[in-house]
């Protein structure tokens, strides 16, 4: 077996491998054993017909497709992984030179190369300064969460309704004294204030009493999803059947005991500011890494070749296929209830796989460029993480791993490190306002304070 290489344009590469004449009667050999209960052939009982004359009867080339289709798939592969060399990173478009039995097979395969990257300047590159400080109005908004989910609901007695409340309704809606299909619902629980009905629907209701009869008049927005109901108005026929009214808990240390590990309201508040620094700090630099990553890759030069963009694309629709499909949605259901067809989300794909590809290359430029590797403990770690996220023993997920996949591991933590590389040597500046916000701040400040601010800020 042997390989030979021709270099095109725009990194794309024409590989030339030829398999041996024995090679091919073995596959064509296997063919015709897999294929041979299938084919009914005069005298013979399925099965047991005689290769020649199972050719002879509908032509020696009976078996060659197949016979192709394993011996490329074959030599394909073991081609690749003797010459890693070629960094490899499309399909191959293969094409058939020759096959006829006694004659080397030989097939050709176009394929793209992993492009070379001219690094554009990769150190104190300048990135937005993201303020990751927790406001007292960020820790009151999870607790008033925390404080509805553990509100308790009661009944009303002698009062009218008011926001908050939640009232027990059956309804139905007329347009043009007409029902309309899908208008009508018994023993609806609706909260007043909770904006889940379309326009003032639920504002009509403050004030009413049990039994209470309600005429509710609203129109439909012009962007509503039901387009024959799109901008008209309606007439809600309405009858409060209950109202009930959520109590909620004092925010004290028995609350916080309640809902958290904590035994008092301040260790409780203390670990929502701390959580919420955690998200805020982790959100910042994925943020500022993207920022980062996409002004080198603006100051960076490398022709990427359209096969490797397709094949990106491609498999991100398969990525995409496996998250359907652990929902119980296959992606030709998916594509029956869309409309959509393989090649059209492959093409829509095509943009973000680009932006993809660059970002991938350049941080694998900055890997080469500063020798970053992932050490020992890296590695051990993400084994670590991963053999917990599986439920796995860190050693069986490495007996099922093979070289290949631990080394791809090695290399994503080494672009990790190099997205961290680059953001240890940003230089942070403070982000630009615009006029609205400029004209809101309700004053102007001096000119010289702001040049000393953005210097400190430099600094």
């Amino acid at each position: 077996m042997s390989l030979q290489v021709e270099k095109l344009e725009h990194n794309m590469a024409k590989l030339t491998i030829e398999a041996g004449a024995d090679e091919l009667e073995k596959a064509l050999n296997s063919s015709y054993l897999k294929n041979r209960s299938r084919i009914s052939v005069p005298g013979f009982r399925k099965g047991k017909a005689p290769r020649k004359l199972i050719e002879k009867m509908y032509g020696k080339e009976v078996f060659y497709e197949e016979a192709a289709r394993e011996l490329m798939n074959e030599s394909y592969a073991k081609e690749i992984k003797e010459h890693r060399e070629l960094s490899i990173v499309s399909n191959p478009k293969v094409d058939v030179v020759q096959i006829e039995a006694g004659k080397p097979f030989i097939y050709t395969a176009e394929v793209a190369l992993k492009p070379e990257v001219e690094l554009g300047k990769y150190k104190g590159i300048k990135v937005t300064k993201i303020d990751t400080t927790v406001s007292a109005e960020e820790i009151d908004r999870e607790i008033d969460s925390e404080r509805e989910k553990n509100a308790r609901i009661t009944n009303v007695e002698g009062r009218a309704s008011k926001l908050g409340d939640i009232v027990t309704i059956d309804f139905e809606g007329f347009v043009d004294d007409v029902a309309f299909d899908g208008g009508k619902g018994t023993d609806h629980d609706l909260e007043l204030g909770s904006h889940s009905f379309i326009d003032t629907f639920e504002d009509q209701l403050v004030g009413k009493n049990i039994d209470d009869d309600v005429d509710v008049n609203v129109t439909f927005p012009e962007e509503y999803q039901e387009k024959s109901l799109a901008g008209k108005a309606a007439l809600f026929k309405v009858k409060v059947k209950n109202i009930k009214e959520k109590i909620l808990p004092e925010i004290d240390d028995e609350f916080a005991s309640e809902v958290s590990g904590f035994d008092t309201l301040k260790e409780y508040k203390d670990d929502i500011e701390a959580r919420l620094k955690r998200n805020k700090e982790a959100d910042a630099k994925a943020k500022k890494e993207d920022e980062l990553v996409e002004a080198l890759v603006k100051d960076s030069n490398m022709d990427i070749p359209d096969a490797m963009i397709e094949t990106q694309a491609e498999q991100m629709v398969e990525n995409y296929a496996n998250r359907m499909r652990q929902q119980g949605l296959s992606l030709q259901q998916y594509m029956q209830y869309t409309g959509m067809t393989y090649e059209k989300m492959v093409d829509q794909m095509k943009a973000q796989a680009k932006a993809n590809i660059e970002s991938r290359l350049v941080l694998e430029a900055v890997v080469d460029a500063e020798k970053i590797e992932a050490s020992d403990e890296d590695f051990e770690k993400e084994m670590k993480d991963m053999a917990e996220s599986y439920m796995m023993e860190v050693d069986k997920l490495k007996e099922i791993m093979g070289e290949t996949e631990q080394e791809a591991i090695k290399k994503d933590i080494a672009v990790r490190k190099a997205a961290d590389f680059l953001l240890e040597n940003a230089k942070e500046t403070a982000a630009k306002k615009t006029e609205d916000e400029d004209e809101d701040d309700g004053e102007e400040k001096p000119k010289r304070g702001r040049k000393k601010k953005a210097e400190e800020t430099e600094e």
